[in-house]
């Protein structure tokens, strides 16, 4: 099944528009995993299993793996989520941004070896950054837009001589000549509510996943006002908040209560 499909089914079957982020950091693990990264795998299959019928999709942060020399486990997990949650889509958030015979292997790192069904991916290289990964059918590639931290101004917020600002070419671009077999989406932060109605306006029915609800600060319901439309799917993504709500053994119960409070709050917004 092709990720905007299994989006829209986890969306409608969980009654849920919550991202969990899965970005497990050791020093911030629980009484009897903290500081240990060989218990990576066992803390994130902890919160799956505490939220897996509450969310549309989960987002591992390819980094918390990489840095711990924890890959395998990010395998581990990867093929965990298959079968224990099947009927979720898995966004590896990788922010690759490079061209040719590079990217091709980022691709087949995604989509071959960790088995994902969309990559986050930074489109400042044009075009030739997303084509290495269009031949993996059904796959989704969700581009860097607007997002969630305040650099990003830095650039994407400059006004270009067409008079968009460079994220508003972006949002066109995925809209439009990019998009060739409709499965593109994008980044665009839930701090910036009056860009990310922007972002909507120029793409009306991509998926957006927005990062920067819950410990970066950016309101549930603003989010949800700004972005969702009947055919325009959204991904709100909350990582911090849900995974290190409790740091006792009962973490998984505590992530849970977390992950209810946030998906009715975004419900409620919804209407």
């Amino acid at each position: 099944m092709s990720f905007a499909r299994m989006l829209a089914a986890a969306t409608a079957r969980h009654d849920s528009l919550l991202c969990v982020g899965l970005d497990p950091d050791p020093a911030r693990f629980p009484a009897g995993m903290k500081g240990d990264a060989s218990r990576i795998f066992d803390f994130c299959a902890r919160i799956v299993d505490a939220t897996k019928d509450l969310v549309c999709a989960f987002k591992p942060q390819i980094a918390y793996f990489a840095a711990h020399r924890a890959e395998d486990q990010l395998e581990q997990l990867m093929a965990y989520l298959r079968r224990n949650a099947p009927e979720v889509p898995v966004i590896l958030d990788a922010k690759r941004g490079d061209i040719g015979s590079t990217a091709e292997q980022y691709a087949r790192e995604a989509f071959v070896r960790y088995q994902a069904d969309a990559v986050t991916l930074s489109p400042f290289m044009g075009f030739d950054s997303i084509e290495p990964y269009l031949p993996y059918d059904g796959k989704g590639l969700i581009l860097l837009c607007r997002t969630s931290n305040p650099g990003g101004s830095d650039l994407q917020f400059q006004t270009l001589d067409s008079g968009d600002r460079l994220f508003e070419h972006v949002a066109r671009l995925a809209a439009g000549a990019w998009n060739r077999d409709g499965r593109l989406g994008l980044v665009v932060g839930a701090t910036f509510p009056q860009e990310l109605a922007r972002v909507r306006e120029l793409a009306p029915t991509l998926p957006l996943l927005i990062p920067g609800v819950g410990a970066q600060g950016g309101d549930a319901a603003a989010t949800v006002r700004a972005a969702w439309r009947p055919d325009g799917p959204i991904i709100v993504n909350s990582s911090r908040a849900v995974l290190y709500a409790g740091a006792g053994e009962d973490f998984a119960a505590q992530a849970r209560t977390v992950a209810l409070a946030t998906r009715a709050e975004l419900a409620a917004a919804r209407g």
